[in-house]
């Protein structure tokens, strides 16, 4: 908590440590899933839902910290709107994740299919350019071209994650596999593929922020 209150006691209206906190967010419990969905240990489970869960918390605080960052600061090229809807989204890509984890320990599913290891991998990846993108903004102009590029690498992370979704729920569907268990797969599954379209929401609202500031 006081590193986020650090975080807003510089009297400089930049937005960008704020939002690049919440990446680091993100890329440590995309990161911590991964690891999550390489093992079969109750444990370890437990111990990278705790990191999960301890990252969402710090986010949600982070992201109540910066509603009052934009209460009293100013911003010509971006909106104050604009800039909540970023961060609101960044928020939620930490709620999903976390809502994934959860899910695995409640499930506790007997295998972990390679299909969702690769799912899991393409929420890290998705976080990783997301990382890129927000240093970027302090040059909006010069660095368009380099935002756009990592714009375009989540989504077509999302409509890869859509693809494999697909294939995978009709991989379990043939597969010869208890009922029980089927649905936990798809389930678990579904939250992977959830915590996909929420960093291309994200992506999608930099781009149309970004969009619209050169064009003002």
């Amino acid at each position: 908590m006081k590193a986020v209150r650090r975080l807003f006691s510089s009297d400089k209206k930049d937005f960008i440590p704020i939002f690049s906190q919440q990446a680091g967010f993100v890329c440590q419990t995309s990161a911590a899933l991964v690891e999550m969905l390489k093992t079969r240990d109750d444990n370890e489970w437990l111990r990278l839902e705790k990191e999960i869960k301890l990252c969402e918390i710090q986010g949600d605080a982070l992201l109540n910290e910066f509603y009052e960052f934009l209460s009293g600061n100013l911003f010509s090229k971006i909106s104050r709107f604009d800039l909540q809807t970023i961060a609101m989204a960044m928020d939620d890509c930490l709620d999903v994740i976390k809502d994934t984890s959860k899910a695995i320990l409640i499930y506790m599913p007997n295998r972990i299919d390679s299909q969702l290891l690769e799912l899991a991998q393409m929420i890290k990846a998705e976080a990783d350019a997301l990382r890129v993108i927000f240093p970027l903004l302090k040059d909006i102009k010069s660095s368009y071209t380099q935002i756009n590029l990592q714009c375009d690498r989540v989504k077509e992370l999302e409509h890869a994650a859509d693809d494999a979704y697909e294939e995978y729920i009709g991989f379990i569907f043939k597969a010869n596999i208890d009922v029980k268990e089927m649905i936990k797969y798809k389930n678990i599954a579904e939250c992977l593929e959830n915590a996909t379209d929420a960093g291309k929401k994200v992506a999608d609202n930099v781009r149309k922020t970004v969009l619209k500031s050169i064009s003002e």
